[in-house]
């Protein structure tokens, strides 16, 4: 057993933090947040407050000799009332960039949701522990992937040895917004997700902004993209505003121009570049807005249908097809004047031969299968040599 005075705390302070816009102090400890302050000040959809604070892509980024690390954690679990229970949120160490362990916190704040009425009930808990060991004894890099998942608060960082900021690598920085297929949904564990994936495999710094429910071309998401250092930017756009049902046609083509304009008031000449959903049956042709599958629920399965109407279309109500052509319509229009503006269309990221062969678990999300497949695609097409993201200098 190790004795206390071994164990040196470190705090936890930004210069440790990856891919977070900031740090909250709370009574624990520090909350990372993916939006900044002003952004969250400017929208109280609950939603949108759940999945920006729940850290997908964030990790704590530190060199040290420890061979032993412990953190400290007060996560925010979530039961959906009448849907199986959520997997636990997983935290992955990484050892000079391979895996090294991953684990779970028990413990942490409850919050039990009524899909049917939006109630939400918080029960507070205690604070969990988890400990990596027998970690290589010698100076490595380690990263700790929080949970994409699961919002944690990081209470305390224990090791065995002192802990210094990583020496910055000089890897490219890659901005990415989405819905909830960004933030990782059904994805079994935080280096798992598809952005995570694309950027491990492309060797590249990842910044997600992916927000379940919340791809809705904000303009508050393009003010932080636009404040946010980045040498790669790329938004996926489509299926929140089709499954939320937030806009017609007339508002949806300003709204993508109004946000790709604010980007490149801080990024004029940075690589971006506009992806459309991958295929999605249920929404392809058949407008929102998306609601749970309430037969799937009664057998306790989460399965997501479209409730609109397709002669809906007529009065502007969107689809994933009528967005696909928008978007490309846009790209191509500004790309006279923006040739670092490019498009993708998802459905190369994953079609309808990969939904026969590795369908949609509840209609909506890929599962862990899927997301490897769309970071293999990313990858291929984003960093090829004559892609968006070439490395001009490789």
């Amino acid at each position: 057993m190790h004795t206390e005075h071994h164990w040196t705390t470190t705090p936890i302070t930004a210069d440790l933090v990856r891919g977070a816009a900031e740090l909250e102090p709370t009574a624990h400890g520090v909350l990372p947040h993916r939006l900044p302050a002003r952004a969250r000040a400017q929208c109280t959809d609950a939603r949108l407050a759940l999945a920006e604070a729940q850290p997908s892509g964030v990790r704590l980024v530190f060199r040290t000799r420890a061979t032993a690390v412990e953190l400290e954690t007060m996560p925010t679990k979530l039961v959906y009332l009448g849907a199986p229970p959520r997997p636990q949120g997983v935290y992955e160490i990484l050892v000079d960039g391979r895996h090294a362990g991953e684990a779970s916190v028990d413990g942490g704040t409850t919050l039990t949701i009524d899909m049917t009425t939006g109630a939400v009930e918080r029960q507070p808990g205690p604070t969990g522990v988890i400990r990596f060991a027998d970690l290589p004894q010698r100076a490595k890099d380690v990263e700790i992937w929080l949970p994409h998942n699961e919002s944690t608060e990081l209470v305390a960082l224990r090791t065995d040895a002192p802990v210094a900021p990583a020496a910055d690598q000089g890897r490219r920085v890659w901005l990415h917004h989405g819905s909830s297929i960004s933030h990782g949904s059904n994805a079994m564990r935080p280096t798992a997700t598809w952005p995570a994936l694309a950027a491990a495999t492309a060797g590249v710094e990842l910044v997600n902004l992916g927000f379940s429910g919340n791809a809705l071309l904000d303009p508050f998401v393009a003010r932080a993209m636009r404040d946010t250092p980045a040498d790669l930017i790329s938004i996926k756009i489509g299926i929140n505003i089709v499954n939320a049902d937030l806009m017609r046609l007339r508002a949806f083509g300003p709204a993508v121009h109004g946000f790709l304009d604010t980007i490149r008031e801080g990024h004029p000449t940075t690589p971006l570049l506009v992806t459309s959903a991958i295929y999605c049956p249920i929404h392809e042709d058949t407008p929102g807005p998306g609601a749970f599958d309430s037969d799937a629920l009664a057998d306790g399965q989460v399965r997501f249908r479209a409730t609109g109407d397709p002669a809906e279309r007529a009065a502007g109500k969107l689809t994933l097809g009528v967005i696909r052509d928008e978007l490309a319509r846009i790209v191509q229009r500004r790309g006279h004047d923006d040739p670092n503006l490019r498009y993708l269309d998802g459905r190369a990221l994953y079609g309808e031969s990969d939904y026969a062969e590795l369908p949609l678990p509840d209609q909506l999300h890929p599962d862990t299968a899927g997301h490897h497949r769309i970071s293999q695609r990313f990858a291929e097409l984003a960093f090829a040599t004559d892609g968006p993201f070439a490395d001009q200098n490789s």
